[in-house]
Protein backbone atom coordinates (compact mmCIF):
# COMPACT_ATOMS: atom_id res chain seq x y z
CA UNK A 1 0.00 0.00 0.00
CA UNK A 2 1.41 3.36 -1.02
CA UNK A 3 1.69 6.41 1.18
CA UNK A 4 -0.98 8.84 0.08
CA UNK A 5 0.83 12.16 -0.01
CA UNK A 6 -1.60 14.93 0.86
CA UNK A 7 -0.93 18.30 -0.69
CA UNK A 8 -1.03 20.59 2.29
CA UNK A 9 -4.21 22.50 2.37
CA UNK A 10 -4.19 26.05 1.09
CA UNK A 11 -1.65 27.30 3.60
CA UNK A 12 1.13 25.37 1.92
CA UNK A 13 -0.44 25.19 -1.48
CA UNK A 14 0.86 28.61 -2.36
CA UNK A 15 3.90 28.38 -4.59
CA UNK A 16 7.13 30.25 -4.05
CA UNK A 17 7.88 30.26 -7.76
CA UNK A 18 11.20 31.85 -6.93
CA UNK A 19 12.86 32.70 -3.66
CA UNK A 20 12.47 36.37 -4.42
CA UNK A 21 9.11 36.80 -6.15
CA UNK A 22 6.53 38.92 -4.35
CA UNK A 23 3.77 36.89 -2.74
CA UNK A 24 0.57 38.60 -1.63
CA UNK A 25 -1.00 36.90 1.37
CA UNK A 26 -4.67 37.73 1.64
CA UNK A 27 -6.31 37.71 5.08
CA UNK A 28 -8.01 34.42 4.18
CA UNK A 29 -4.69 32.80 3.28
CA UNK A 30 -3.05 34.19 6.38
CA UNK A 31 -5.83 32.74 8.52
CA UNK A 32 -5.41 29.36 6.85
CA UNK A 33 -1.70 29.36 7.62
CA UNK A 34 -2.51 30.02 11.26
CA UNK A 35 -5.13 27.29 11.21
CA UNK A 36 -3.04 24.57 9.64
CA UNK A 37 -0.59 24.53 12.54
CA UNK A 38 -3.35 24.68 15.14
CA UNK A 39 -4.09 20.94 15.25
CA UNK A 40 -2.05 17.73 15.00
CA UNK A 41 -4.02 16.41 12.02
CA UNK A 42 -3.58 19.48 9.84
CA UNK A 43 0.06 19.84 10.91
CA UNK A 44 0.70 16.27 9.77
CA UNK A 45 -0.89 17.13 6.43
CA UNK A 46 1.57 20.00 6.11
CA UNK A 47 4.47 17.58 6.58
CA UNK A 48 3.05 15.15 4.03
CA UNK A 49 2.54 18.11 1.71
CA UNK A 50 6.31 18.55 1.45
CA UNK A 51 6.62 14.93 0.32
CA UNK A 52 3.84 15.52 -2.19
CA UNK A 53 5.74 18.43 -3.71
CA UNK A 54 8.84 16.22 -3.88
CA UNK A 55 6.93 13.89 -6.21
CA UNK A 56 6.75 16.62 -8.85
CA UNK A 57 8.28 15.89 -12.26
CA UNK A 58 10.84 18.68 -11.83
CA UNK A 59 12.02 17.45 -8.42
CA UNK A 60 12.11 13.66 -8.12
CA UNK A 61 9.56 12.80 -10.75
CA UNK A 62 12.45 12.02 -13.13
CA UNK A 63 13.33 15.16 -15.09
CA UNK A 64 16.43 16.28 -13.12
CA UNK A 65 17.61 12.69 -12.82
CA UNK A 66 17.23 11.98 -16.55
CA UNK A 67 19.03 15.23 -17.38
CA UNK A 68 21.88 14.11 -15.11
CA UNK A 69 22.08 10.83 -17.02
CA UNK A 70 22.14 12.24 -20.54
CA UNK A 71 24.34 15.23 -19.78
CA UNK A 72 26.69 12.43 -18.81
CA UNK A 73 27.28 9.41 -21.01
CA UNK A 74 24.74 6.83 -19.81
CA UNK A 75 21.79 7.94 -21.92
CA UNK A 76 21.31 9.25 -25.42
CA UNK A 77 18.43 11.73 -25.42
CA UNK A 78 16.60 11.37 -28.75
CA UNK A 79 13.37 13.15 -27.82
CA UNK A 80 11.83 16.14 -29.51
CA UNK A 81 11.73 18.65 -26.63
CA UNK A 82 13.99 21.54 -27.81
CA UNK A 83 14.66 22.68 -24.24
CA UNK A 84 15.93 19.21 -23.29
CA UNK A 85 17.93 18.95 -26.51
CA UNK A 86 19.73 22.18 -25.55
CA UNK A 87 20.85 20.59 -22.31
CA UNK A 88 22.01 17.48 -24.16
CA UNK A 89 24.03 19.59 -26.59
CA UNK A 90 25.46 21.96 -23.94
CA UNK A 91 23.91 24.93 -25.74
CA UNK A 92 21.17 25.84 -23.28
CA UNK A 93 20.12 29.43 -22.55
CA UNK A 94 18.89 31.15 -19.41
CA UNK A 95 15.30 31.32 -20.73
CA UNK A 96 15.04 27.54 -21.00
CA UNK A 97 11.65 26.65 -19.50
CA UNK A 98 12.80 23.31 -18.05
CA UNK A 99 15.68 25.01 -16.28
CA UNK A 100 13.24 27.54 -14.82
CA UNK A 101 10.74 24.86 -13.80
CA UNK A 102 13.33 22.79 -11.95
CA UNK A 103 14.45 25.86 -10.01
CA UNK A 104 10.89 26.83 -9.09
CA UNK A 105 9.82 23.41 -7.85
CA UNK A 106 12.95 22.96 -5.75
CA UNK A 107 12.26 26.25 -4.01
CA UNK A 108 8.64 25.18 -3.52
CA UNK A 109 9.92 22.14 -1.61
CA UNK A 110 12.27 24.38 0.37
CA UNK A 111 9.55 26.94 1.15
CA UNK A 112 7.12 24.31 2.39
CA UNK A 113 9.83 22.64 4.45
CA UNK A 114 10.74 26.02 5.96
CA UNK A 115 7.15 26.55 7.00
CA UNK A 116 6.98 23.20 8.77
CA UNK A 117 10.32 23.77 10.53
CA UNK A 118 9.28 27.23 11.72
CA UNK A 119 5.79 26.33 12.93
CA UNK A 120 5.66 22.69 13.98
CA UNK A 121 7.00 23.44 17.46
CA UNK A 122 3.92 25.50 18.34
CA UNK A 123 1.33 22.82 17.51
CA UNK A 124 -0.63 21.90 20.62
CA UNK A 125 -1.39 18.21 20.93
CA UNK A 126 1.83 16.96 19.35
CA UNK A 127 4.39 15.34 21.60
CA UNK A 128 7.94 16.68 21.65
CA UNK A 129 9.06 13.52 19.86
CA UNK A 130 6.52 14.13 17.09
CA UNK A 131 7.52 17.77 16.74
CA UNK A 132 11.17 16.80 16.47
CA UNK A 133 10.40 14.06 13.98
CA UNK A 134 8.29 16.29 11.72
CA UNK A 135 10.94 19.02 11.79
CA UNK A 136 13.54 16.36 10.99
CA UNK A 137 11.56 15.15 8.00
CA UNK A 138 11.29 18.69 6.67
CA UNK A 139 15.02 19.28 7.19
CA UNK A 140 15.83 16.09 5.31
CA UNK A 141 13.72 17.15 2.34
CA UNK A 142 15.15 20.67 2.40
CA UNK A 143 18.66 19.17 2.37
CA UNK A 144 17.77 16.95 -0.56
CA UNK A 145 16.43 19.97 -2.44
CA UNK A 146 19.55 22.04 -1.82
CA UNK A 147 21.88 19.20 -2.77
CA UNK A 148 20.13 18.77 -6.10
CA UNK A 149 20.03 22.52 -6.73
CA UNK A 150 23.69 23.13 -6.03
CA UNK A 151 24.69 20.10 -8.10
CA UNK A 152 22.78 21.36 -11.11
CA UNK A 153 23.23 25.15 -10.97
CA UNK A 154 26.81 25.41 -9.69
CA UNK A 155 30.19 24.06 -10.66
CA UNK A 156 31.19 21.13 -8.43
CA UNK A 157 33.30 21.40 -5.31
CA UNK A 158 36.32 20.14 -7.28
CA UNK A 159 36.54 23.25 -9.45
CA UNK A 160 37.53 25.67 -6.67
CA UNK A 161 37.15 23.71 -3.43
CA UNK A 162 33.63 25.04 -3.00
CA UNK A 163 34.41 28.76 -2.97
CA UNK A 164 32.51 29.32 -6.21
CA UNK A 165 28.90 30.55 -6.28
CA UNK A 166 26.14 28.09 -5.46
CA UNK A 167 22.47 28.99 -5.04
CA UNK A 168 20.53 31.33 -2.71
CA UNK A 169 20.02 29.99 0.79
CA UNK A 170 16.45 30.53 2.01
CA UNK A 171 15.93 28.87 5.38
CA UNK A 172 13.41 31.16 7.09
CA UNK A 173 9.64 30.91 6.91
CA UNK A 174 8.09 33.33 4.45
CA UNK A 175 5.71 35.58 6.38
CA UNK A 176 5.19 38.37 3.87
CA UNK A 177 8.48 40.25 4.00
CA UNK A 178 10.17 40.22 0.61
CA UNK A 179 13.90 39.56 0.54
CA UNK A 180 16.26 39.29 -2.41
CA UNK A 181 19.04 36.89 -1.41
CA UNK A 182 22.29 36.67 -3.32
CA UNK A 183 23.88 33.34 -4.16
CA UNK A 184 25.69 31.60 -1.34
CA UNK A 185 28.91 29.75 -2.11
CA UNK A 186 28.92 26.02 -2.70
CA UNK A 187 30.59 25.58 0.69
CA UNK A 188 27.90 27.62 2.43
CA UNK A 189 25.15 25.58 0.78
CA UNK A 190 26.93 22.37 1.73
CA UNK A 191 27.27 23.59 5.31
CA UNK A 192 23.51 24.12 5.49
CA UNK A 193 22.90 20.66 4.08
CA UNK A 194 25.25 19.16 6.68
CA UNK A 195 23.46 21.03 9.46
CA UNK A 196 20.02 19.93 8.29
CA UNK A 197 21.01 16.29 7.87
CA UNK A 198 22.90 16.10 11.15
CA UNK A 199 19.92 17.52 13.02
CA UNK A 200 17.54 15.28 11.06
CA UNK A 201 19.58 12.16 11.88
CA UNK A 202 19.35 13.00 15.58
CA UNK A 203 15.60 13.57 15.48
CA UNK A 204 14.31 10.92 13.09
CA UNK A 205 13.36 7.33 13.93
CA UNK A 206 15.27 4.37 12.53
CA UNK A 207 11.99 3.01 11.16
CA UNK A 208 8.22 3.42 11.30
CA UNK A 209 5.47 0.97 12.18
CA UNK A 210 4.59 0.75 8.49
CA UNK A 211 7.12 -0.77 6.12
CA UNK A 212 6.05 1.64 3.41
CA UNK A 213 6.65 4.59 5.73
CA UNK A 214 10.09 3.20 6.59
CA UNK A 215 11.01 3.32 2.90
CA UNK A 216 8.99 6.39 1.92
CA UNK A 217 9.56 8.80 4.79
CA UNK A 218 12.79 10.27 6.10
CA UNK A 219 14.59 8.14 8.67
CA UNK A 220 17.82 8.27 10.63
CA UNK A 221 19.39 5.97 8.03
CA UNK A 222 18.23 8.14 5.13
CA UNK A 223 19.74 11.26 6.70
CA UNK A 224 23.08 9.54 7.29
CA UNK A 225 23.04 8.03 3.80
CA UNK A 226 22.46 11.43 2.20
CA UNK A 227 25.26 12.83 4.35
CA UNK A 228 27.55 10.15 2.97
CA UNK A 229 26.64 11.30 -0.55
CA UNK A 230 27.39 14.93 0.27
CA UNK A 231 30.73 14.06 1.85
CA UNK A 232 31.58 11.91 -1.19
CA UNK A 233 31.00 14.90 -3.47
CA UNK A 234 33.30 16.94 -1.21
CA UNK A 235 36.01 14.24 -1.03
CA UNK A 236 35.78 14.16 2.78
CA UNK A 237 36.61 10.48 2.87
CA UNK A 238 36.70 9.99 6.66
CA UNK A 239 33.28 11.62 6.99
CA UNK A 240 31.93 9.45 4.16
CA UNK A 241 33.00 6.36 6.07
CA UNK A 242 31.43 7.54 9.33
CA UNK A 243 28.12 8.53 7.73
CA UNK A 244 27.90 5.42 5.55
CA UNK A 245 28.57 3.10 8.48
CA UNK A 246 25.89 4.89 10.50
CA UNK A 247 23.40 4.40 7.66
CA UNK A 248 24.25 0.74 7.11
CA UNK A 249 23.31 -0.08 10.72
CA UNK A 250 19.67 0.66 9.81
CA UNK A 251 17.04 -1.82 8.58
CA UNK A 252 18.71 -2.30 5.20
CA UNK A 253 20.17 -5.27 3.36
CA UNK A 254 21.67 -5.64 -0.07
CA UNK A 255 19.11 -7.37 -2.26
CA UNK A 256 20.11 -10.80 -3.56
CA UNK A 257 18.84 -10.03 -7.07
CA UNK A 258 17.38 -7.14 -9.08
CA UNK A 259 13.67 -7.64 -8.46
CA UNK A 260 13.48 -4.99 -5.73
CA UNK A 261 12.50 -1.99 -7.87
CA UNK A 262 9.19 -0.44 -6.83
CA UNK A 263 8.69 -2.97 -4.02
CA UNK A 264 9.77 -1.13 -0.84
CA UNK A 265 12.30 -3.76 0.20
CA UNK A 266 15.28 -3.65 2.56
CA UNK A 267 17.34 -2.45 -0.43
CA UNK A 268 15.50 0.90 -0.24
CA UNK A 269 16.73 3.56 2.15
CA UNK A 270 14.48 6.36 0.88
CA UNK A 271 12.11 6.20 -2.05
CA UNK A 272 9.52 8.69 -3.25
CA UNK A 273 6.25 6.75 -3.18
CA UNK A 274 4.06 6.86 -6.28
CA UNK A 275 0.84 5.19 -7.38
CA UNK A 276 -1.38 5.25 -10.44
CA UNK A 277 -3.30 8.20 -8.99
CA UNK A 278 -0.60 9.90 -6.94
CA UNK A 279 2.62 10.53 -8.82
CA UNK A 280 4.80 13.25 -10.28
CA UNK A 281 3.71 12.98 -13.86
CA UNK A 282 2.66 16.25 -15.45
CA UNK A 283 2.06 16.35 -19.19
CA UNK A 284 4.50 14.15 -21.08
CA UNK A 285 6.77 13.18 -18.24
CA UNK A 286 7.61 10.59 -15.62
CA UNK A 287 10.33 7.97 -15.28
CA UNK A 288 8.67 5.38 -17.47
CA UNK A 289 7.50 7.95 -20.01
CA UNK A 290 11.08 8.83 -20.87
CA UNK A 291 12.59 5.36 -20.41
CA UNK A 292 9.98 3.26 -22.26
CA UNK A 293 9.77 2.55 -26.02
CA UNK A 294 6.89 4.22 -27.82
CA UNK A 295 4.99 0.98 -28.63
CA UNK A 296 4.85 0.18 -24.89
CA UNK A 297 3.24 3.48 -23.96
CA UNK A 298 6.29 5.66 -23.36
CA UNK A 299 7.88 8.49 -25.31
CA UNK A 300 11.04 6.54 -26.08
CA UNK A 301 13.18 9.61 -25.39
CA UNK A 302 16.03 8.20 -23.30
CA UNK A 303 17.62 4.91 -24.42
CA UNK A 304 20.99 3.46 -23.41
CA UNK A 305 24.00 5.22 -24.87
CA UNK A 306 26.39 3.15 -26.96
CA UNK A 307 29.02 3.96 -24.32
CA UNK A 308 26.97 2.38 -21.52
CA UNK A 309 26.17 -0.67 -23.65
CA UNK A 310 29.90 -1.15 -24.21
CA UNK A 311 30.54 -0.90 -20.45
CA UNK A 312 28.02 -3.68 -19.76
CA UNK A 313 29.19 -5.87 -22.62
CA UNK A 314 32.86 -5.65 -21.59
CA UNK A 315 32.17 -8.57 -19.21
CA UNK A 316 29.79 -11.25 -20.37
CA UNK A 317 26.91 -12.28 -18.14
CA UNK A 318 26.30 -9.04 -16.24
CA UNK A 319 22.79 -9.47 -14.82
CA UNK A 320 22.30 -5.70 -14.63
CA UNK A 321 22.43 -5.63 -18.41
CA UNK A 322 19.39 -7.91 -18.44
CA UNK A 323 17.32 -5.04 -16.98
CA UNK A 324 16.54 -3.83 -20.47
CA UNK A 325 14.10 -4.06 -23.33
CA UNK A 326 14.25 -3.13 -26.98
CA UNK A 327 11.75 -1.03 -28.86
CA UNK A 328 11.14 1.92 -31.13
CA UNK A 329 12.57 5.15 -29.79
CA UNK A 330 11.38 8.71 -30.36
CA UNK A 331 13.69 8.94 -33.38
CA UNK A 332 11.90 5.92 -34.95
CA UNK A 333 14.97 3.67 -34.51
CA UNK A 334 15.07 0.42 -32.57
CA UNK A 335 16.99 1.09 -29.36
CA UNK A 336 17.67 -0.42 -25.94
CA UNK A 337 15.89 0.96 -22.86
CA UNK A 338 16.08 0.25 -19.14
CA UNK A 339 13.27 -1.77 -17.59
CA UNK A 340 13.80 -0.34 -14.09
CA UNK A 341 10.66 1.79 -14.54
CA UNK A 342 8.14 -0.34 -16.46
CA UNK A 343 4.81 1.41 -15.89
CA UNK A 344 4.49 3.93 -18.72
CA UNK A 345 0.69 3.72 -18.58
CA UNK A 346 0.15 5.01 -15.03
CA UNK A 347 3.66 6.15 -14.00
CA UNK A 348 3.19 4.38 -10.68
CA UNK A 349 6.84 3.36 -10.30
CA UNK A 350 8.49 4.66 -7.16
CA UNK A 351 11.32 7.17 -7.52
CA UNK A 352 14.53 5.66 -6.07
CA UNK A 353 16.38 8.36 -4.12
CA UNK A 354 18.76 6.34 -1.93
CA UNK A 355 19.48 2.63 -2.11
CA UNK A 356 21.70 0.78 0.32
CA UNK A 357 23.77 -0.24 -2.70
CA UNK A 358 24.75 3.40 -3.16
CA UNK A 359 25.74 3.67 0.49
CA UNK A 360 28.02 0.62 0.22
CA UNK A 361 29.55 2.09 -2.93
CA UNK A 362 30.12 5.39 -1.12
CA UNK A 363 31.83 3.48 1.68
CA UNK A 364 33.96 1.42 -0.71
CA UNK A 365 35.14 4.45 -2.66
CA UNK A 366 36.07 6.35 0.51
CA UNK A 367 37.92 3.34 1.92
CA UNK A 368 39.80 2.91 -1.35
CA UNK A 369 40.74 6.58 -1.35
CA UNK A 370 42.00 6.47 2.24
CA UNK A 371 43.77 3.12 2.31
CA UNK A 372 45.80 1.60 -0.49
CA UNK A 373 44.06 -1.58 -1.71
CA UNK A 374 41.56 -1.62 1.18
CA UNK A 375 40.46 -5.20 1.83
CA UNK A 376 37.01 -4.02 2.92
CA UNK A 377 36.55 -1.98 -0.26
CA UNK A 378 37.49 -5.04 -2.33
CA UNK A 379 34.99 -7.16 -0.40
CA UNK A 380 32.18 -4.66 -1.03
CA UNK A 381 33.10 -4.51 -4.71
CA UNK A 382 33.03 -8.28 -5.03
CA UNK A 383 29.75 -8.61 -3.15
CA UNK A 384 28.17 -6.40 -5.81
CA UNK A 385 29.92 -8.23 -8.62
CA UNK A 386 28.71 -11.56 -7.23
CA UNK A 387 25.13 -10.28 -7.23
CA UNK A 388 25.63 -9.22 -10.84
CA UNK A 389 26.88 -12.70 -11.80
CA UNK A 390 30.47 -11.58 -12.36
CA UNK A 391 33.67 -13.23 -11.15
CA UNK A 392 35.42 -11.55 -8.22
CA UNK A 393 38.33 -9.20 -8.77
CA UNK A 394 41.04 -10.00 -6.30
CA UNK A 395 44.16 -8.38 -7.71
CA UNK A 396 44.59 -4.67 -8.45
CA UNK A 397 47.74 -3.13 -9.84
CA UNK A 398 47.33 0.08 -7.85
CA UNK A 399 45.11 2.10 -5.58
CA UNK A 400 43.75 3.92 -8.63
CA UNK A 401 42.89 0.63 -10.31
CA UNK A 402 40.70 -0.28 -7.34
CA UNK A 403 39.03 3.15 -7.36
CA UNK A 404 38.38 2.83 -11.10
CA UNK A 405 36.81 -0.60 -10.59
CA UNK A 406 34.52 0.76 -7.87
CA UNK A 407 33.49 3.69 -10.08
CA UNK A 408 32.68 1.30 -12.92
CA UNK A 409 30.49 -0.82 -10.65
CA UNK A 410 28.88 2.39 -9.41
CA UNK A 411 28.08 3.35 -12.99
CA UNK A 412 26.52 -0.01 -13.84
CA UNK A 413 24.65 -0.34 -10.52
CA UNK A 414 23.13 3.16 -10.42
CA UNK A 415 22.56 3.73 -14.14
CA UNK A 416 19.38 5.68 -14.98
CA UNK A 417 18.88 6.87 -11.39
CA UNK A 418 20.51 10.30 -11.73
CA UNK A 419 24.13 9.90 -10.55
CA UNK A 420 26.28 9.82 -13.67
CA UNK A 421 26.92 13.53 -14.36
CA UNK A 422 28.12 14.30 -10.84
CA UNK A 423 30.21 11.14 -10.68
CA UNK A 424 32.04 12.28 -13.81
CA UNK A 425 32.43 15.91 -12.76
CA UNK A 426 33.85 15.13 -9.34
CA UNK A 427 36.66 13.23 -11.09
CA UNK A 428 37.09 16.11 -13.57
CA UNK A 429 36.04 14.01 -16.54
CA UNK A 430 34.69 15.21 -19.86
CA UNK A 431 30.93 14.56 -19.81
CA UNK A 432 30.86 13.67 -23.48
CA UNK A 433 33.87 12.30 -25.30
CA UNK A 434 35.03 14.51 -28.16
CA UNK A 435 32.82 17.48 -27.23
CA UNK A 436 34.88 20.41 -25.89
CA UNK A 437 31.71 22.03 -24.53
CA UNK A 438 31.35 19.05 -22.18
CA UNK A 439 34.82 19.32 -20.63
CA UNK A 440 35.19 19.68 -16.86
CA UNK A 441 34.69 23.33 -15.96
CA UNK A 442 32.79 24.00 -19.16
CA UNK A 443 30.32 26.83 -18.70
CA UNK A 444 27.36 24.79 -19.88
CA UNK A 445 28.09 21.60 -17.99
CA UNK A 446 25.90 23.28 -15.37
CA UNK A 447 22.49 24.89 -15.70
CA UNK A 448 22.01 28.65 -16.01
CA UNK A 449 20.38 30.69 -13.29
CA UNK A 450 16.91 31.17 -14.85
CA UNK A 451 16.42 34.52 -16.55
CA UNK A 452 13.15 35.18 -14.74
CA UNK A 453 15.00 34.88 -11.42
CA UNK A 454 17.71 37.28 -12.58
CA UNK A 455 15.04 39.73 -13.72
CA UNK A 456 13.23 39.57 -10.38
CA UNK A 457 16.28 39.59 -8.12
CA UNK A 458 19.06 42.01 -9.03
CA UNK A 459 21.23 40.49 -6.27
CA UNK A 460 21.55 37.26 -8.21
CA UNK A 461 24.65 36.78 -10.33
CA UNK A 462 24.32 34.73 -13.53
CA UNK A 463 26.54 31.80 -14.32
CA UNK A 464 29.33 32.70 -16.76
CA UNK A 465 28.47 32.05 -20.38
CA UNK A 466 24.73 32.66 -20.05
Amino acid sequence: MKIKYIIAISALAFSLSSCENKLALTPEQDLTEETIFSSPSTARSAVLGVYSTAQTLEFYGSMPQIIEEYMGDNVEFVGSFPTLQELRDFTTVSTNSNVSGIWQVHYQVITRANKVIANIGSVAGLSDAEKNQFAGEAKFLRALAYLQLVNMYAQPFQQSTGTNLGVPLVVDDFTGTITYPARATVNQVHDQIKKDLTEAAAALPASYTSGTDTRGRATKGAANALLSRLYLYREEWANVITAARAAITGPYTLATDYTFYNKNTAEDVFTIQNSATDNGRTGSGGWASYYTPAPLGGRGDAPFSANLIAAYEAEAGDKRYLLKRTGTAADALSRTFTSKFPDAVNNSDNSPVIRITEVYLNLAEALAQQTALSAEAITILNNLRNRAGLAPKLVFASKQALIDAILLERRKELAFEGFRRMDMLRYKQNLRSGNPLAAFGGQKTILPIPQRELDNNKNLQPNPGF
